[in-house]
């Protein structure tokens, strides 16, 4: 009577093929891996969201053409925008 196979037997055997694939083509496998998913020449870097609101209300200090006294509204004002940006696209 034939032995019934289990999903770890499965597993295992699969493993194993695997495996001699890699021995037989090692350096074929490594390029199939690399095109997967290509570096990025320049690292991502994530902007705390204070500096983003402080780089925005600046941006909206020189479109008024820098007069004082608004600090507070283009803070507010770019506050609204970066989270904004941020819920949405966190909904998205």
């Amino acid at each position: 009577m034939a032995e019934k196979r289990t999903k770890a037997d499965r597993l295992e055997r699969q493993t194993e093929q695997l495996d001699k694939r890699v021995d037989r083509h090692p350096d074929a496998i490594e390029k199939k891996l690399s095109t997967l998913a290509p570096k990025s020449v320049e690292p991502t870097v994530l902007i705390p969201i204070e500096r983003q609101i402080q780089q925005r209300a600046y941006e909206l200090y020189e479109q008024r053409g820098r007069t004082d006294g608004h600090e507070l509204d283009d803070w507010l004002q770019a506050e609204c925008e970066i989270k904004g940006t941020q819920a949405n696209a966190a909904t998205a």
